[in-house]
């Protein structure tokens, strides 16, 4: 497989491609329960996202890749996060322009995060046999709430299940060109995962295994449907996202992902 060299235009691509999905949820959010629920803007190349308060979905994504961020702009960002009683959180690129990283110097900014952008070419994968009493199967409509209790159920020792936390859930999952699997362990429900198809680029996120089906190849299984799905579509590169050194980057590292970039999560906390 050839492997991408990480660019300017590359970097763009896949973090704009993450942020259309934040975008949507934003807006599904505010049509559903009106303007307060959720808010955009577009700032310094990127877009600055509310989902409701300490939502993982509240950051800005894409900042920087545009270009230099004035102070103007930055200002405009903490204001649309300060205005909402929250922190400014900002997933942050290491190609985004150097102009980003002095405002964060300038204003007491931390690093909370990392995570590894890890990428692999879409070529369709040898077939490969499912362990013993592993089935994965895409989850229809009417599935949808039962898909999304059962991946934050696989995440509650990261994330509390919360209402908000399902609702936003749901709302990722009922997203444009955004496929949903069950993965099953003896006919019963095990974990589940997501697939959002973004022109060339095969999104793989939202991936847990309940507990008490760990370490039976669940999300390898699922991993593999998934890339098997995206060449179907035609995509060009698969994308994940895992933090460094975990389990998720060694299982999708053995499935041929390599990282492409660690992008650092830089925050500020509400000012009072």
């Amino acid at each position: 497989m050839e492997y991408p060299l990480l660019g300017l235009e590359l970097a763009r691509e896949i973090e704009l491609a993450e942020a259309e999905a934040a975008v949507a949820c934003a807006g599904w959010l505010m049509a559903a329960q009106g303007d307060g629920a959720g808010a955009v803007a577009s700032i310094g190349g990127g877009y600055a996202v509310y989902c409701g308060a300490n939502s993982p979905v509240t950051q800005a994504v894409g900042l920087g890749l545009n270009g230099a961020v004035s102070k103007e702009e930055f200002d405009r960002l903490e204001e649309f996060y300060f205005s909402r009683k929250e922190p400014v959180r900002v997933e942050t690129c290491p190609m985004a322009d150097g102009s980003l990283i002095e405002h964060y110097r300038e204003r007491g900014y931390y690093a909370s995060e990392f995570s590894n952008v890890m990428v692999r070419p879409v070529e369709k994968m040898a077939a490969a046999a499912l362990p013993a009493g592993i089935d994965i199967q895409k989850a229809e409509e009417g599935e949808i709430d039962l898909w999304t209790l059962t991946v934050a159920q696989g995440f509650a020792e990261h994330f509390p299940v919360t209402q908000q936390m399902l609702s936003v859930m749901r709302l990722f999952a009922s997203g444009r060109d955004t496929e949903c699997y069950f993965g099953r362990v003896d006919g019963k429900i095990a974990g589940g995962a997501t697939l959002a198809l973004r022109g060339r680029i095969a999104g793989l996120f939202g991936a847990s295994t309940l507990p008490q089906f760990r370490n039976r190849g669940v999300q390898t299984a699922l991993l593999h449907a998934r890339i098997e799905r995206a060449a179907e579509k035609r995509c060009e590169l698969a994308m994940s996202l895992a933090v460094p050194g975990s389990v998720s980057e060694r299982n999708i590292t053995r499935r041929g992902f390599r990282t492409l970039y660690t992008r650092v999560k830089f925050e500020r906390a509400l000012r009072v």
